[in-house]
């Protein structure tokens, strides 16, 4: 198997992790859920730093977040599917 691009913790998770340096918008990223070691694929909506999550699915204001199978907090703003998902648009329960 190639390198993965991002990583799902969960099969419940709606936002992945970038595990690459330099991940730049549009491209066809190897998606790797680490509970089943299943993957797919999901294009990159912009330029993700390593370390930042991207949205599986289109999130809109108020949506809850799951990371780790857990409720990680609640989008203060929208990302689509494949978008950059991080402080400027979601509160993290954390914070």
């Amino acid at each position: 198997m190639a390198h993965p691009h991002l990583l799902v913790h969960d099969k419940k998770d709606n936002v992945g992790v970038v595990v690459v340096e330099g991940l730049t918008a549009g491209t066809d990223m190897l998606c790797v859920v680490t509970e089943d070691n299943s993957d797919f694929r999901l294009t990159a909506k912009a330029d993700i730093p390593i370390g930042h999550k991207v949205a599986l699915v289109e999130l809109k204001e108020g949506d809850t977040i799951i990371k780790y199978g857990e409720d990680i907090g609640r989008m203060i703003g929208s990302a689509e599917k494949g978008g950059h998902v991080h402080t400027h648009n979601l509160k993290t329960k954390r914070w």
